[in-house]
């Protein structure tokens, strides 16, 4: 009993902390004032950097190397993993934060279609009608980037939800372990950001926040929310990464004084509300959280 408890704990802490370092990587791109290849091309390279740097501590300390790869779901897993990440920061340079973070919010949804298809994993009809109730609030906030002229970054947004599902669909069809794919897949963003920056060199006002954003942040994010599902079911695991949906904007109405557009708000609040109900409704029902975990 106590046992259980401790390790509840424990998966709470560590998807805590996950879900609040993933909220502070917008702001750190924002502070850090530079063009987007620029950023995606130091941003990701720090990140390789401090994996294998990790990779090879645990080697030191274990005496044997962890497995980085798993054949070629791994390798497919990369690939999409990287391909997000050039989405992500297309949308968060073409578009408001909100509306990336709340659209990339889908991304669960996406996860279930692709798991229905691919997997033959029908999905429950709850979250069916979240889904429903998803589409709502995505569409408003993509109508209201139609009329701000944000519709790129919006569709880059929406782009980068759907590559991450499927990136997590094949890690979840292989049942191979894909911790250090996430981040050793950044070194394909990273040639990309640098190929493009370095003819005319690095273009970073204050290159320290992103770099402190990809060696730091980063790993602890990526980490502490992969391993917080060894210890707690998926819908408890899903409710931490509304962190970042809620708190990014926040954070970025703090700096630098920016507030979401209406529609924004209402269909971020549509989305919020849906995905925290379903995950509630799922949390309490056992036999749902042990298939999911």
């Amino acid at each position: 009993m106590h046992s259980g408890i401790s390790a509840h704990r424990k998966g709470l802490l560590l998807t805590a902390i996950g879900g609040l370092a993933l909220s502070m990587d917008i702001p750190l791109v924002r502070l850090a004032h530079g063009d987007m290849w620029s950023i995606l091309g130091i941003r990701s390279i720090t990140t390789v950097a401090v994996t294998l740097l990790i990779v090879v501590a645990i080697r030191c300390i274990k005496g044997g190397w962890p497995v980085l790869v798993p054949g070629r779901h791994g390798i497919a897993c990369g690939i999409l993993y990287g391909c997000s990440t050039l989405t992500f920061l297309l949308a968060v340079f073409h578009t408001a934060t909100a509306n990336v973070v709340f659209i990339v919010a889908f991304n669960p949804m996406f996860g279930a279609l692709l798991s229905w298809v691919f997997l033959k994993e029908r999905p429950a009809r709850s979250t069916l009608l979240t889904m429903i109730v998803m589409v709502f609030g995505v569409s408003l906030i993509v109508y209201q980037g139609l009329s701000g002229g944000h519709f790129f970054g919006d569709a880059m947004a929406l782009l980068s939800a759907l590559i991450l599902a499927s990136a997590i669909t094949v890690g979840r069809a292989s049942g191979r372990d894909m911790g250090f794919v996430p981040l050793l897949a950044a070194v394909f963003p990273a040639a990309l950001g640098l190929a493009n920056a370095l003819p005319a060199g690095p273009g970073i006002a204050h290159p320290a926040w992103i770099v402190f954003n990809g060696a730091v942040l980063m790993p602890i994010a990526f980490w502490c929310l992969a391993t917080g599902p060894k210890y707690l079911s998926a819908p408890e695991v899903g409710m931490f990464y509304l962190l970042e949906t809620i708190l990014a904007p926040i954070w970025i109405w703090l700096i630098f004084s920016e507030t979401p557009p209406t529609m924004t708000l209402i269909g971020g609040a549509i989305l919020v509300c849906a995905i925290m109900g379903h995950s509630l409704w799922m949390a309490r029902r056992p036999h749902a959280r042990q298939a999911l975990a």
